[in-house]
């Protein structure tokens, strides 16, 4: 796939998706919190077609366990290859709650980055994954001749 200016943009497959996330381990949760849409950072591991991530009570687990269904992103960059990805997971959010799948979930090698209590387990089950994966363009490709020019402190 090519985009309006011409660059080639790569649909991923599913499998392809897949594999990006299993290395992952961060991303973006994006959740409907009354109003208007949030996003909260979240450590999450593969899980059998899902995505399981562990949190304290709070906004983005009452967001989540609601029936609005909730987004999962996350992206890197490939050296080698000097492309970048991103990967979307869309679904709906699950607490993990029957004893023998808690038991399983404890096992998951899930290590949140903040320290604290973190005894709600969610599962997402996705409805859609996505991917793309594209060439990154040379920074020096966007510099105009003000890129250079200081600016007031407070920006």
């Amino acid at each position: 796939m090519t985009d309006t200016d011409g660059n080639d943009v790569e649909e991923l497959a599913a499998n392809s998706c897949w594999e990006l996330l299993r290395d992952a381990g961060v991303g973006r949760l994006a959740v409907w919190v009354e109003d208007h849409p949030d996003i909260f950072p979240v450590n999450f591991v593969v899980d059998h077609g899902t995505l399981v991530f562990r949190s304290a009570e709070g906004t983005k687990i009452a967001a989540a366990l609601t029936d609005v269904p909730v987004a999962v992103e996350t992206d890197g960059y490939d050296e080698s290859s000097a492309k970048a990805w991103s990967v979307v997971v869309k679904g709906r959010a699950e607490r993990i709650q029957q004893v023998q799948e808690l038991m399983d979930t404890l096992d998951l090698p899930l290590f949140p980055w903040q320290a604290g209590r973190k005894g709600v387990f969610v599962r997402v089950v996705p409805t859609l994954v996505t991917g793309r994966r594209f060439p990154v363009t040379d920074p020096g490709v966007w510099r105009t001749p003000l890129s250079e020019t200081r600016r007031a402190p407070d920006e």
